[in-house]
């Protein structure tokens, strides 16, 4: 077995602790935590305040202001909600995350069908895995990431996700690691957040997200055109605090028969159908659009 850093014992035995209180009293933290981030670490807050104005150019700067705190709320909570993963029960995690259309899962998983899994930095991504305890034992049920630089809370994040028993993926790793999941045999269902900014050289695909001009990526469709897998959405919306539900709807039975960017446009629309209906609870934080369309000139110059 892997040593792990001294730094993840210490921090995960600090995470631990606050995760056997009850989420009731993690949310009086949550409470603090916002006035810290918000009132005086201002974390971030430009960043939030210009993706808002920018995606909701008609509306008011007292209406973002208000939901700039809103999110900051959340975020807060999504803080607190996703140290609670370190000990919680079955029971709690299935009145807390709900999920619907499982019929409809179940039909694009027929006869054996693999399936991906669009979702986007919305509500409580890290509560998603729970899925897993609604779906048959022998579906592997998987979630893409990104290594974080942080030895320690790499680790730490990697615990989290797997406490449903998913299984992680690094992203590099994604691709060789289907092929030999379907090569034993295996059905799987496999979650992508594909929502953040791709890298500058990554000039494949525009689309107007957010009333913005938005690279996108587009890998997560590649794989699923290769891989010939059925594609849904699982559109997030938070109740109310600590309680989320899902819902699956179907972007394709089969990737492999959808014209090249279909299903990337499709699931844009998507998750910008989701954020609409709630804003605060989308990660406004990422510096999303950083990058502006390359001009006509350019890319013949570049030619």
């Amino acid at each position: 077995m892997q040593n792990k850093p001294i730094g993840y014992h210490l921090i995960y035995g600090v995470l631990k602790l606050h995760a056997f209180l009850p989420l009731k009293v993690l949310y009086v933290f949550a409470d603090i935590l916002y006035i810290i981030t918000y009132y005086i670490a201002r974390y971030r807050r430009e960043m939030v305040r210009r993706n808002l104005s920018n995606s909701f150019p008609e509306k008011s700067e007292k209406e973002i202001i208000k939901i700039e705190k809103e999110f900051y709320h959340h975020f807060c909570d999504y803080f607190f909600e996703t140290i609670k993963l370190l000990h919680i029960s079955d029971k709690e995690m299935s009145q807390r995350m709900k999920f619907h259309g499982f019929d409809l899962l179940a039909d694009a998983m027929k006869d054996h069908k693999s399936c991906i899994m669009y979702l986007g930095h919305y509500g409580n991504w890290e509560w998603v895995p729970s899925i897993g305890l609604h779906m048959p034992q022998e579906i592997v049920k998987a979630q893409i990431y990104q290594l974080i630089s942080s030895k320690s809370f790499d680790e730490i994040f990697k615990k989290i996700r797997t406490r449903f028993k998913s299984l992680n993926i690094e992203r590099k790793e994604t691709m060789r690691r289907i092929i030999k999941l379907r090569n034993d045999g295996k059905q799987m269902i496999i979650g992508f957040i594909s929502d953040q900014r791709p890298p500058r050289y990554y000039d494949t695909y525009w689309t107007n997200f957010l009333n913005q001009d938005t690279l996108t990526l587009t890998g997560t469709e590649r794989i699923a055109r290769k891989t010939k897998f059925a594609v849904v959405y699982l559109d997030i919306q938070k109740i109310k605090r600590g309680h989320y539900s899902g819902t699956f709807s179907l972007i394709s039975p089969d990737a492999s028969k959808e014209p090249e960017f279909a299903i990337t446009e499709m699931y844009m629309r998507k998750l910008e159908k989701t954020i609409l209906r709630q804003p605060a609870f989308y990660l406004w934080t990422h510096n999303r659009w950083k990058f502006s369309r390359k001009k006509d000139t350019e890319n013949i110059a570049d030619q």
